[in-house]
């Protein structure tokens, strides 16, 4: 009987040491079965899961995120021992550079704006407010625009062009805020020069520096556009870069009342060649032009450019086009007796050549010698002078000018 009773009274103490060690927990954590597992939890070092440890925003698995919304990684307390962001886009990854902040609390990326149609991987490591490291992987995607906006830009990449080239850019798209487009494409010159840009409406920004190229200049130019919002809801989609090398200094005078032409060499006359310019109801346009395309023969249809039928030739030889409206400094093989002595085309300047063209003419010969880029400049035509925005005319615009024309101020 005493053996019994002594049982009874040890079952009893363990009982009641187990019912005090859980209203002890239980005071810790409150009342709640909830509020005794974590405590029974933390009390045996069980640590907290990844989410409550480390937090993502954007959340994870989220699709559609817009490019202003914040990329943040963060812990409530202890700190992060590293943060590991890579951006997937056209098949392509590349690291997202950010920094942990120094009290170990955050991470941010040194950009200001998420990539669009972009894959986003977060790796974090962190310790928490009581020694546990915790890992945690993320990933989101970001929005896919509607719609995109490129630009078509003169010149061509790894060309040798004249001392007068402007690069242009004409969008396919309407471009509300010029500034972030602006800003976003940058062109610099070896040696150094003052580059601004000029806007020509909403769809078209040209950039030249105040006086032509020297030869030699190494012109790049970088197009940022990727992901830039042009107008509501239009992004650009360009991020590339190209280069072209200024060659030799060339530079024509066309002198429509003296019925010539003469070529300079880097400041030095080594021709003057007869030729034809603009009748008097077809005038030429006066000032500075800027070859845009070189074409050994073409057709050149009157109704193309805004006249009857008063010609269609189907053999034009050694043509340089000079504005967009359809000037050319051109071949001439149907009026002989034209050439220093009157004017009798429908606008363009012509040079004595052959049909089928040659190298022996005049028109060969400069043709020979002449690169996209070059200026040819008309004086003493009976006509206004060319507009900035006709062809690549923007340097019959001074520099005061010019640099108003521009949207970064």
């Amino acid at each position: 009987m005493k053996h019994v009773q002594t049982r009874a009274r040890r079952a009893g103490a363990a009982l009641a040491a187990v019912l005090t060690w859980a209203g002890l927990l239980a005071g810790a954590s409150g009342c709640s079965s909830d509020g005794i597992s974590k405590g029974i939890g933390e009390a045996f070092g069980k640590p907290r899961s990844p989410e409550d440890v480390i937090h993502v925003s954007p959340d994870d698995n989220t699709k559609g995120v817009r490019p202003e919304e914040p990329l943040l990684v963060r812990v409530p307390s202890g700190r992060l021992e590293s943060v590991k962001v890579v951006r997937s886009q056209d098949a392509e990854e590349s690291p997202v550079p950010g920094r942990i902040s120094d009290d170990g609390l955050s991470w941010k990326p040194d950009g200001t704006r998420l990539a669009l149609a972009a894959k986003y991987t977060v790796d974090a490591v962190a310790l928490d407010g009581s020694g546990h490291r915790s890992a945690r992987h993320t990933m989101f995607t970001t929005a896919v625009p509607d719609e995109r906006f490129i630009g078509y830009v003169t010149p061509e990449d790894r060309s040798v062009v004249g001392t007068g080239m402007i690069v242009s850019l004409e969008f396919n798209r309407e471009i509300e805020n010029r500034a972030a487009v602006e800003r976003a494409i940058h062109v610099r010159a070896r040696p150094a020069a003052e580059i601004r840009a000029h806007w020509f409406g909403d769809g078209r920004v040209d950039f030249r520096p105040e006086r032509y190229w020297k030869p030699g200049t190494k012109v790049t130019v970088e197009l940022r556009l990727r992901d830039v919002e042009a107008s509501p809801g239009v992004y650009g989609l360009q991020s590339r870069t190209f280069s072209f090398t200024v060659g030799r200094s060339q530079t024509s005078l066309v002198d429509a009342r003296a019925h010539t032409m003469e070529v300079r060499r880097d400041g030095s006359l080594i021709a003057t060649v007869p030729i034809t310019a603009g009748a008097p109801k077809t005038t030429t346009y006066n000032g500075k032009m800027v070859v845009t395309e070189m074409l050994e023969v073409t057709r050149m249809n009157s109704r193309t450019v805004g006249f009857g039928g008063e010609y269609n030739i189907p053999d034009v030889p050694h043509a340089m086009r000079l504005t967009d409206s359809g000037t050319f400094l051109h071949g001439n093989y149907w009026a002989p007796d034209a050439f220093g002595n009157a004017n009798v085309s429908h606008g363009c300047v012509g040079l004595r050549d052959v049909k089928g063209g040659s190298s022996d003419t005049p028109a060969g010969w400069f043709f020979d010698r002449s690169l996209i880029g070059d200026v040819i400049e008309v004086v003493h035509s009976k006509d206004k002078s060319v507009a900035p925005d006709n062809g690549l005319g923007g340097w019959n615009m001074g520099w005061k000018e010019w640099k108003r024309g521009g949207a970064v101020k």
